[in-house]
């Protein structure tokens, strides 16, 4: 059995009725509702720390730029912007 504990928030009535919305059945509770919720944003947030192929090509590609000394100074850039 999961350890509950009661606690008491106050929201805004269109933030409750939001919350009614999403249950899945008349019997889920709103700690059901908002475990999904927060399962749902971290397993989005994890998604997005994981790179592409692509941007790891792209960086390596950057990096050995860098080490050959292909790149602009601040100082080469701006005369090259005409700044």
């Amino acid at each position: 059995m999961v350890q509950t504990k009661t606690t008491t928030v106050v929201i805004p009535r269109t933030l409750k009725q939001e919350l009614d919305s999403m249950k899945e059945s008349n019997r889920e509770t709103y700690a059901d509702v908002i475990g999904r919720l927060v399962h749902i944003v971290k397993e989005d947030d994890e998604s997005h720390l994981e790179l592409s192929e692509e941007t790891k090509k792209k960086l390596a590609r950057g990096q050995e730029d860098f080490r050959k000394g292909r790149f602009y100074t601040t100082a080469e850039l701006k005369k090259e912007l005409g700044l």
